[in-house]
């Protein structure tokens, strides 16, 4: 099942993808794709709906981000042996944990704008994690409970904040716009396994991006469980479990985004994002 939201930024409504690829407005089965919508028997409830009696959405739509009150974003850095070696940083022995503000997310498609000052936005495609069920000090073997689906995010970055300024990576990660995730919420009985799903990044039709989930040194499961063991992990927490190598950082010279370029992005079976690059606003 493919959930998602679309309408006006701050006024999206909740939605279903149908086999046809229209959207279905689900706002007479739940308020929003978020929260206790994200519940395992609300999720067993929407997926016994019939699309085809649902209301169909207006076909030019904005599709929103994919989760909506989003209480915690929180990234794993270096999660993949190559981009760490590509940044020339030790492979970690655990997952690092970072955070992108929930004021960074975005619509899969709305415009990326530059920070003022900023000349070193960098991209970084990545496999998001949407927890369903809550819990803390989770069991790896009990993790996959807990998930309420998958959705494509682009861990935007600027490098000079993130790496230069010193202090933590945050600030470099959090900036407005810096969190497109969606088109939509996969849920996890549409993904037979996470751990095998081939991504990828182009910037104006080159792919600098071309990697694969299975790559990753801690999986999906291990990363649910070690983040719970350290907060409490609610519906609508997004995970975002980390980029493989190419990103603009890691090139020979490092390349970086600029005003009128054109980023996609994907993961097999979770769909694909677009942002056009504008300017500092």
């Amino acid at each position: 099942m493919k959930l998602l939201r679309f309408g006006e930024k701050g006024a999206e409504r909740p939605g279903l993808l149908d086999e046809d690829g229209r959207v279905r407005d689900l706002s007479a089965h739940v308020p929003d794709i978020a929260g206790p919508a994200l519940l395992p028997d609300t999720l067993a409830r929407l997926a016994r709906l019939v699309p085809g009696h649902l209301p169909l959405a207006p076909v030019d739509a904005r599709i929103g981000p994919c989760v909506g009150s989003v209480g915690k974003f929180i990234c794993i850095g270096l999660n993949y042996r190559d981009h760490a070696a590509e940044t020339d940083s030790p492979i970690p022995e655990e997952p690092v944990i970072f955070n992108k503000w929930t004021s960074a997310i975005a619509g899969p498609y709305d415009d990326l704008c530059i920070p003022p000052g900023s000349t070193k936005t960098d991209w970084e495609v990545e496999l998001g994690v949407v927890i369903g069920k809550g819990g803390r000090a989770i069991a790896e073997r009990e993790a996959r409970a807990h998930i309420a689906g998958y959705c494509v995010v682009n861990d935007l970055s600027e490098r000079e904040w993130q790496l230069e300024r010193g202090g933590t990576w945050d600030k470099g990660k959090g900036y407005d716009g810096f969190g497109p995730i969606g088109p939509w919420l996969v849920t996890t009985d549409d993904i037979e396994d996470p751990q095998t799903l081939p991504m990828w990044l182009e910037v104006d039709g080159h792919r600098y991006q071309n990697g694969n989930t299975r790559t990753m040194i801690f999986g999906v499961d291990t990363i649910v469980s070690y983040c719970s063991r350290f907060m409490s992990l609610q519906p609508g927490d997004i995970i975002s479990t980390g980029t493989p190598p190419g990103v603009g950082l890691g090139q020979r010279p490092p390349v970086y985004l600029r005003p009128g370029q054109t980023v996609r992005l994907g993961i097999e079976g979770l769909g694909i994002q677009q942002q056009y690059v504008r300017g500092a606003a």
